[in-house]
């Protein structure tokens, strides 16, 4: 395919340790590239060249890497906004969410909105490109697929239905060489404003029995409980009722 391909990368972190890696969605990302591009694939990150995770990316076979030096805490839009205008970009690939920093997922939307570009959200597949339209398979819920004409240029973000990364070789990885590119830095004031915090963790859901055929509803429906630890309450008072109902959820972790 004769057309310009970038894919945009970030830092990942471990999902245990947190230690700083490649991102899982961006890596797909470089896949899907490499697989549609070859060695004219062309690799942007924003951020610090000295991140040691980003030769995690040269280490899939790549030669050289963009880093748009940005600052923590910078608004890395218009950077790659001009940079993806400057070098004639006709195709973008990205990850759907960052696994560090804000997380948001909401830069492939600020990105496409920036450019006039349009945006196709979980790519799976480019099956090709003719007379400046791309033909590309969206991943739905199910394992469904929707089969999409888009014109470009074209900005994309990947998800675990893309093809999975290539392991990172040692040796390309420290071969790789970082073309760094110094622009103007735009703060982002939303960002910096902002006080951070874990997220708490979700409330346990109840059980729900998922069946694919009447059949099975039906013996789900006439099952005997598997536990013995029901209780049924009669000639009790509303407020007793609402008691027991609370405890019962207070124990299933549904309400803290």
């Amino acid at each position: 395919m004769n057309m310009k391909v970038v894919s945009l990368v970030s830092i990942g972190a471990h999902p245990t340790s947190g230690r700083s890696r490649r991102a899982e969605q961006d890596s797909r990302a470089v896949e899907l590239g490499l697989q549609l591009a070859g060695d004219n694939l062309q690799v942007v990150h924003a951020g610090d060249v000295r991140e040691p995770a980003l030769r995690a990316y040269l280490g899939m076979g790549l030669d050289q890497m963009d880093v748009i030096e940005q600052t923590p805490g910078s608004d890395v839009v218009p950077a790659l906004a001009d940079f993806l205008h400057d070098v004639g970009a006709q195709l973008v690939l990205t990850g759907s969410q960052a696994e560090t920093g804000e997380g948001s997922g909401m830069l492939p939307f600020l990105l496409a909105e920036r450019l006039g570009w349009p945006l196709v959200t979980g790519l799976a597949e480019v099956e090709s490109v003719s007379n400046g339209v791309a033909q590309v398979l969206q991943a739905l819920p199910r394992g469904q697929r929707r089969r999409l004409k888009v014109r470009l240029p074209l900005l994309a973000t990947v998800d675990n239905a893309a093809p999975k990364a290539r392991q990172s070789a040692y040796g390309p990885a420290q071969r790789g060489q970082f073309q760094v590119d110094k622009v103007e830095i735009v703060i982002d004031d939303l960002y910096t404003g902002a006080e951070l915090t874990p997220a708490k963790p979700r409330p346990k859901r109840l059980k729900v029995i998922k069946a694919k055929s009447g059949a099975d509803r039906m013996k789900a429906a006439t099952a005997k409980a598997s536990g013995g630890g029901g209780q049924v309450l009669k000639g009790v008072s509303a407020q007793e009722g609402a008691q027991a109902i609370l405890k019962v959820l207070v124990e299933e972790g549904v309400v803290r």
